[in-house]
């Protein structure tokens, strides 16, 4: 069911809708290299094999996961033959692109520049921190996005209803209902939704069945959704953990609550989750309210003791807490000034008043002279503690 032509690609219409940037492209038969950077399954091999189609190119496919550099430099080299001796341009698509390091990446470069090859790159990654920046450079990027659900609905119905690629053949009753369940379960991806349904024809011819009917159920079932859109090395997996955090400080339980499961649902390690409340905690409330340091050491020690999914629910009461409690910035704020002093001013001498004296050499050169012991006093004793250059200084502002 992969798209031949661009009247047959479904969604991305910020790309290959009229008068957008990648058809004028295609239209006018200039293709530059490129990045198409997006989520799984939302057309990014596709669109490169349509573009190889409509330019009448060679069309080379290779994946970074299995294919080595030296491989590479062979493709590039008939590559170059081919362009001199037939006039033929070569279109080499790079799946995972991220997944060559930087100085593989580097191989790339004088071709692209040359015009040797037309390299288009799909990562699922954001390339401003996995692509090369020189080859970045040379590329365009353009960033697919999730399919919508009725994007992935349609899709569907076109499996369903043809005959020579898809399921057109066989007798299927689907409800609308269980198409719309199906299309919004697989996070945009066109391929998993395909994939799913597949699965569930062929599940269900093989019980002899002359028509084929299919419910949420055994949707559901083919589907076998054993994760979501959550990737722990990657951007997403930033992406999510910022949200989390800006809700926690926002004072949005419900949103902390849902980002929070969007992790832990996602596989992420709860000791993770639990070491950035705990650092939230004083980040973000700090002495608004102490005891949420507490809680969220707390947190951490009794998911260390029974770890998930038991210990979401303990997760979920830390977040709830620093969601409710009041916020202040000021250690964060006041130990930033002291950084910057630090930084700025170097290794300043501790006042010899409050020094350590335990020699009497050390009491000889003034060491602890004229200290006041605060317990002696009946109120606090005015003295000095920061060193002289730094006399007065407020960090702290409540």
């Amino acid at each position: 069911m992969r798209p031949r032509t661009l009247d047959e690609f479904e969604g991305q219409e910020h790309l290959v809708g009229e008068g957008k940037m990648l058809k004028k492209l295609l239209e006018g038969d200039q293709v530059p290299s490129m990045i198409f950077w997006g989520p799984p399954g939302t057309g990014k091999t596709t669109l490169a094999k349509i573009i190889a189609n409509q330019t009448k190119s060679n069309f080379i496919e290779v994946s970074a996961v299995t294919t080595g550099i030296p491989e590479v430099k062979k493709i590039i080299e008939k590559a170059i033959n081919d362009r001199k001796l037939y006039l033929k341009e070569t279109i080499l698509f790079v799946d995972e692109i991220h997944r060559f390091n930087k100085a593989q990446q580097d191989a790339f470069l004088p071709h692209v520049e040359q015009g040797n090859i037309i390299l288009i790159g799909a990562t699922t990654e954001n390339p401003s921190f996995e692509v090369n920046s020189a080859l970045l450079s040379r590329c365009r990027v353009f960033v697919l996005h999730q399919l919508k659900p009725e994007e992935i609905k349609s899709i569907l119905l076109a499996a369903i209803k043809d005959k020579e690629r898809g399921l057109g053949n066989f007798k299927i009753d689907i409800d609308s209902k269980v198409l719309d369940y199906l299309a919004k379960m697989v996070d945009g991806d066109a391929r998993a939704a395909l994939n799913a349904l597949e699965m569930a024809v062929n599940s269900a011819t093989k019980k002899g069945e002359k028509v084929v009917k299919l419910n949420i159920e055994e949707v559901s079932e083919a589907l076998q959704r054993s994760h979501l859109l959550y990737d722990k090395t990657g951007e997403e997996h930033y992406n999510i953990i910022s949200a989390l955090h800006k809700s926690l400080r926002g004072s949005d339980v419900d949103a902390a609550l849902y980002w929070l499961g969007r992790m832990l649902e996602g596989g992420e390690d709860p000791l993770y989750v639990a070491r950035r409340l705990i650092r939230f905690a004083s980040e973000d409330i700090g002495m608004a309210d102490p005891n949420a340091l507490v809680q969220a050491v707390s947190a951490y020690t009794a998911s260390h003791y029974i770890g998930m999914p038991e210990c979401n629910v303990i997760l979920a009461q830390a977040a709830a807490y620093l969601a409710k409690a009041p916020k202040s910035n000021a250690l964060y704020v006041a130990y930033g000034r002291v950084q910057k002093d630090i930084k700025e001013r170097q290794n300043l001498p501790v006042p010899l008043h409050i020094r350590n004296a335990p020699t009497d050499l050390m009491k000889d050169l003034g060491y602890g002279k004229g200290y006041k012991y605060n317990p002696s006093y009946d109120k606090p004793v005015e003295q000095d503690y920061l060193p002289d250059e730094l006399k007065g200084k407020k960090y702290f502002e409540e």
